[in-house]
């Protein structure tokens, strides 16, 4: 039969915390920093303010990244923990009213009454709290997230999407800056998209085309505006 936590991990759900830290980390990195270096390179006539943007950017944005998500997971983390002091408080009180709750639960994913109270009290005979958390509050291994791990994933896979424009910025040509920014950052959504689709088992094409899109518009409205403001600096 093998063991059964081995057929679990083989599950796409079970990436799903990392993957989107780091997806959404990387994303943000390039279109950020590239938009950022779009709209000086199109108002600039000179390879240093756009470097020093780029920089600035890459370091602004990666820090926040990691502080918005650490600020986000610790939030919702907060909510489980007293989610799951509330729910301890209720078994103390009240164990046979939360063993019924459990049992009609169960009911309603399709066991028989009786069958869905033999059940909740099996499950619940071993961790009668960590019954309730997982099938009562929704809550699980998967579900949680670390804060500290979900920010510093955020941080540092933004850091490394940021550092493909920062490149182009150091050594592109400055004429037509903007168009090799434009180009080489689209070339890495794809393939990010591509990879993080493959990886969590979804369309290619689909986030192929979803990280083009809203690419272009990001990096396109960004260099309008410094076409619109620039001062040939």
């Amino acid at each position: 039969m093998g063991n059964p936590d081995t057929y679990l991990d083989n599950h796409y759900i079970h990436r799903s915390n990392w993957l989107r830290a780091a997806v959404l980390g990387a994303n943000d990195g390039i279109i950020s920093v590239s938009s950022i270096a779009i709209g000086i390179a199109t108002a600039s006539v000179t390879r240093e303010p756009i470097v020093l943007a780029t920089v600035a950017g890459l370091v602004a944005g990666a820090l926040s990244m990691a502080a918005g998500e650490y600020v986000s997971v610790s939030s919702q983390t907060d909510t489980e923990k007293a989610d799951i002091e509330r729910e301890a408080q209720e078994l103390e009180d009240h164990p046979e009213e939360e063993m019924m709750n459990l049992a009609v639960i169960y009911e309603k994913r399709g066991l028989k009454k009786e069958t869905a109270l033999q059940v909740a009290k099996e499950l619940t005979a071993n961790d009668v709290l960590s019954a309730h958390v997982r099938d009562e509050l929704g809550i699980n291994e998967i579900s949680q997230a670390n804060p500290i791990q979900a920010a510093l994933a955020s941080g540092a896979s933004f850091t490394v999407g940021g550092v493909l424009p920062l490149l182009v910025a150091l050594f592109g040509p400055v004429h037509y800056l903007e168009y090799y920014l434009y180009t080489s950052s689209i070339l890495s959504l794809m393939v990010l998209g591509a990879v993080a689709a493959k990886t969590g088992g979804s369309s290619i094409s689909k986030a192929i085309l979803r990280v083009t899109v809203w690419g272009t518009l990001a990096m396109g409205l960004t260099a309008l505006v410094g076409y619109l403001f620039g001062v040939s600096v």
